[in-house]
């Protein structure tokens, strides 16, 4: 007798018409037509059932502090960072622990469970690294929370930063984080991730940095970081995020920059909501898109993920914890079209970022975790295509988010009662 089944699901490998039995919090069998019965059944009718989405790179910290202590008029980044050291004085670690948990409860609605947060360390209080300490705690039954321990005003840049970022490796950080390309020069940007990727090799951790998040193609710190991932051995445990650089470099240098990733065992996270809105900012037309280069990284065999990197914060104005909407917008900005491109969109949000967190169990397969999530689409290109409702939600085979279908009636002569979004064109 198992716990749960889950019939009739349709997987995001391509196979369809597939139940899943789940027994003890773990996925104990998936196969057509389950010859077993279990204490409850779920029809999943034909909808996709999936891993739960993983958001690769965050800023837990400053998220739903929109408007504090004022918006950001120009919403550039540079304005973005003014704000949040402006912001930072006023903190307090109340606040950033009820913000920190709404936007848990966001995340988990829609089937978000699994979230690398950056932390900045350079306010010597540490105060949002203790409350992010806290939160990853109480979310823990719940959703995975990965904690990064970010400079973000420069790790030899800002006054005592270095020893800030180990007192929060002490308090129990999991991964080292960094900003190369703002030190102030491209020599201290190169001396800071050799120190910070030392620094991780000593402590058997993870490597997360914020590399060449900037338009100018001179802007060549993950070169460094890819480098000194193979120097110290870090192969596979090493991400650069944004990248930005890479989409003004010439094609030249690319050529022999996206092999050294691959060599490297260096992964890619790219942010396309945020990416697209703060890049290319100095340009008149034409005007650069400013994301990585996503279609060449995979292409080489680069591992790649997206981020939603932010949510209502000094930064972004706007987000919903919709990691569809994250691979929608990337799906749009890398032109990434083709049928199995927009598949890789949807794992960029899913498979890949579990990969690059390390998360133990992740997939749908016997032995997982039974962490799943039943969507209002037949498969990942409808999913994204809809930003698809996220009927039910699983945790360890218990339910924990569900929504009602999208559904809307219609009052028109001679037409249909509701509107059926999933239908497809020849008549499907």
């Amino acid at each position: 007798m198992l716990d749960l089944i889950l019939r009739h699901c349709n997987l995001p490998d391509g196979r369809t018409d597939i139940d899943i039995g789940i027994a003890a919090g773990r996925i104990a069998a998936v196969e057509p037509a389950l010859a077993a019965h279990a204490a409850d059944e779920i029809d999943a009718a034909g909808h996709l059932v999936t891993p739960p989405f993983v958001d690769a790179h965050f800023h837990m910290d400053a998220t739903l502090s929109y408007g504090l202590p004022r918006v950001n008029q120009s919403g550039t980044l540079l304005e973005g960072i003014a704000l949040w050291g402006e912001l930072k004085p006023m903190l307090t670690q109340d606040a950033l622990v009820e913000r920190a948990l709404a936007y848990c409860d966001w995340a988990v609605a829609r089937g978000l469970l699994a979230i690398r947060s950056h932390v900045d360390v350079c306010d010597p209080r540490l105060l949002a690294v203790e409350a992010l300490l806290h939160v990853r705690e109480r979310v823990r039954p719940y959703l995975d929370l990965q904690l990064v321990a970010f400079p973000q005003d420069g790790v030899l840049r800002a006054p005592g930063a270095l020893d800030n970022l180990k007192r929060a490796l002490d308090m129990g950080v999991d991964v080292v984080g960094g900003i190369p390309h703002f030190e102030r020069t491209m020599a201290q940007g190169a001396e800071s991730v050799r120190l910070l990727c030392e620094l991780a090799a000593d402590r058997g951790l993870r490597v997360d940095m914020h590399c060449d998040e900037s338009d100018d193609p001179l802007s060549r710190h993950i070169e460094t970081l890819a480098s000194e991932t193979v120097r110290l051995g870090l192969q596979g445990r090493v991400a650069g995020s944004h990248l930005t650089s890479m989409h003004s470099m010439d094609n030249y240098y690319v050529s022999k920059l996206i092999p050294l990733m691959r060599d490297a065992g260096v992964a890619a996270i790219a942010n396309p909501l945020i990416n697209i809105t703060l890049q290319g900012r100095h340009d008149t037309y034409p005007r650069r898109r400013g994301m990585t280069r996503v279609p060449e990284l995979l292409a080489a065999g680069v591992p790649v993920a997206f981020g939603h990197d932010c949510v209502m914060d000094p930064w972004y104005s706007l987000g919903s914890g919709d990691m569809l909407e994250v691979a929608h917008m990337g799906l749009h900005v890398a032109q990434m079209t083709g049928q199995e491109a927009m598949r890789a969109c949807f794992a960029a949000v899913t498979a890949m970022p579990a990969q690059i967190l390390g998360l133990d169990g992740y997939g749908v397969a016997p032995g997982c975790r039974a962490d799943l999530v039943l969507l209002q689409a037949r498969d990942p290109v409808e999913a994204i295509r809809l930003r698809a409702t996220r009927l039910r939600v699983l945790r360890a085979g218990k339910t924990i988010a569900s929504m009602p279908p999208a559904m809307a009636a219609l009052d028109l002569p001679g037409r249909p009662a509701q509107v059926d979004f999933l239908r497809r064109g020849g008549g499907q």
